[in-house]
């Protein structure tokens, strides 16, 4: 890790397990001071006692990143630390459904999460690596973002949205010596995608591990703006292609062994 430029903190949004956890770890093993946020008290608390005992500082803060003051709290928290890199990893799907027949509060919970929030804390934080010259933001995406699904179209058209908005604000960033990267995710063996009832055990399936995800996620950060993690590069480039019917009808068969049924 180059800590005059990504340290001496880090902001890990989604920091208390999977990858998250592993972008946690990784970072205290550098010496760079985490913030965690979090739901869950239990794992957050968990991550921050383990990451504090290789002796970096860490701050956690159990927040559910659609509360209307969400961004207010993580500044009273943090405006002042000297930022150099923010990790949102809080994107996971929390409703799957039929859209027409769905709740539609609960899709919109999806989009704030997956677009609103991640808004809210890219724009604070990229404006201080802006003034501050260097720094970093990696924003955790998803396979899904690269083909509509059935059960899960706003969840995949937000993370779409991810992809394409990180690119355009690597070619901004870029310009004031900060970098970043989309890391995009295949089906990686997390709690949350366990809790979902992912079946791992699918022949031929490419489940990748959190700790080899985040590793990656660190190591292209300067390469930006688009990564994609855990051996799916070629998958991704597949599901770019123009036979969008074709390419939605397979797909939709090949996740009807993978995802559970109707929520």
């Amino acid at each position: 890790m180059d800590i005059p430029k990504y340290g001496p903190w880090a902001v890990i949004a989604g920091g208390s397990e999977g990858v998250g956890a592993s972008f946690a770890h990784l970072l205290a093993d550098a010496g760079v001071n985490l913030v965690l946020i979090a739901r869950k008290p239990g794992p957050l608390a968990a991550t921050a006692e383990q990451v504090r005992a290789k002796g970096v500082q860490v701050r956690v803060l159990e927040l559910d990143l659609l509360a209307p003051d969400a961004l207010s709290t993580i500044r009273e928290t943090t405006d002042d630390l000297d930022v150099g890199l923010l990790v949102f990893n809080a994107g996971a799907n929390s409703y799957g459904h039929e859209f027409v027949t769905s709740d539609l509060d609960r899709v919109r919970g999806v989009i704030n999460l997956n677009i609103t929030a991640q808004l809210a804390l890219t724009h604070h934080f990229g404006a201080l690596l802006a003034q501050r010259g260097r720094g970093g933001i990696i924003l955790v995406g998803s396979m899904a973002g690269y083909l509509g699904q059935a059960q899960i179209s706003a969840y995949s058209a937000a993370k779409a949205f991810s992809r394409v908005f990180a690119e355009g604000l690597w070619l901004e960033l870029r310009e004031h010596g900060v970098d970043v990267l989309e890391l995009v995710l295949g089906v990686t063996r997390t709690p949350a995608m366990q809790r979902a009832g992912l079946n791992f055990d699918v022949p031929g399936l490419n489940v990748a591990e959190p700790d080899d995800v985040a590793r990656e996620g660190l190591e292209r950060l300067p390469h930006g703006p688009v990564w994609v993690a855990g051996g799916n590069a070629e998958a991704a480039i597949k599901r770019s292609g123009p036979d969008r019917a074709g390419l939605a009808l397979s797909a939709h068969e090949a996740s009807k062994r993978l995802l559970p049924p109707e929520n």
